[in-house]
């Protein structure tokens, strides 16, 4: 029997129609499915009544996979790729498997020699990298930060040295409700020429994509970013 494939699914990286954002071959893949491997059912079901408002949502199976979620369930979400149907992926927001747990899963199906085809779509990292201005030839994402305060000022200087040493930006999310906290502690503790770049809310009303010196990051107004999904991204 031949088994199906791990398609990978863009999400919307905020409200909007999914046409905007995907093309229309990535649509007709996602109409076709059966089976979905999703961080929170009630938003991939609002998802796939925007791609198609006459999808049969009752007619799908839908598998968990979030920071809960054990990893030796994981090889039951592959188990209708191995029946021959192809099995989706899909993160809250973006592209799957890249600072969420889906990754686990995309190497499972490696092992099970199941293919794995990633679907084109927005990225909000990979967005805020190309609009920065900073070096696109070598950089290094680094998901979250610390929570703690102490740890999260060191990591920023680290991640500062490292930029220095290697040439490269050091990109970095943030859970938003800390956003303000994070800018806080980047004007504070990193030094006056290092270049950081903010990039909040992409590809909505109220993108904001500008990167300053910290030096004069600290002689503007700081936008609000409280509860905006925001990409940072620091270059020594």
């Amino acid at each position: 029997m031949q088994k199906g494939e791990l398609l990978l699914i863009p999400n919307l990286l905020g409200e909007g129609a999914p046409q905007d954002a995907l093309s229309p071959e990535v649509c007709r893949l996602v109409c076709e499915l059966q089976y979905f491997v999703v961080e929170e059912v009630r938003t991939a079901r609002r998802f796939l009544k925007k791609v198609d408002k006459n999808i049969d949502i009752d007619k799908l199976h839908f598998f968990i996979l979030n920071e809960h979620s054990q990893t030796e369930n994981l090889s039951e979400f592959l188990q209708p790729a191995l029946q021959g149907f192809s099995v989706g992926l899909m993160s809250e927001a973006g592209v799957p498997a890249m600072a969420d747990p889906g990754a686990e899963l995309v190497a499972l199906a490696h092992r099970n020699q199941i293919t794995v085809r990633p679907l084109s779509g927005p990225s909000s990292v990979l967005m805020a990298l190309i609009a920065s201005g900073l070096n696109g030839q070598c950089f290094a994402f680094n998901g979250y930060l610390p929570v703690q305060r102490n740890e999260r000022i060191q990591r920023l200087t680290a991640l500062e040295r490292r930029s220095a040493a290697e040439h490269q930006p050091q990109i970095f999310i943030e859970t938003p409700y800390r956003n303000m906290h994070l800018i806080e502690d980047m004007l504070a503790h990193l030094k006056s020429g290092t270049r950081v770049c903010i990039a909040s809310s992409i590809t909505q009303a109220d993108e904001f994509i500008v990167t300053r010196t910290v030096q004069e990051w600290k002689k503007c107004a700081i936008p609000d970013l409280n509860k905006k999904p925001t990409v940072f991204i620091l270059q020594a």
